[in-house]
């Protein structure tokens, strides 16, 4: 079963009965806030989330995130939550500090 563990968020842990499905949208079906300014489509860089372990569980990079790569808008470690797809297993990821909401409480 897909499992994300957001660090910053106090350890929250949100579990998915569906596989393969954006972690944006797992994260949403939780009644998560999580920043997406171009609505999911992958054109900005707001629902980056700053992996810390379970790469290996999350679909390879699409075009679009190795393009951001390639400009230098997303670095090593960091994924679009918009496109990246948790087939199985857990990542452990972070919101990084320009992506965070002002009225949710997080942990540092």
């Amino acid at each position: 079963m897909p499992q994300i563990v957001i660090e910053n968020l106090f350890n929250l842990r949100i579990n998915s009965i569906s596989v393969h499905r954006k972690v944006i949208e797992i994260i949403h079906e939780n009644g998560i806030d999580w920043m997406h300014a171009c609505g999911k489509k992958g054109r900005c860089t707001t629902c980056k989330i700053i992996l810390k372990s379970g790469e290996e569980n999350l679909s390879a990079p699409n075009k679009v995130e190795l393009d951001f790569l390639q400009q230098g808008r997303l670095s090593a470690g960091e994924r679009l939550a918009c496109q990246a797809e948790l087939p199985s297993g857990e990542i452990v990821a972070r919101v990084g500090n320009f992506n965070k909401f002002p009225h949710i409480k997080y942990s540092e």
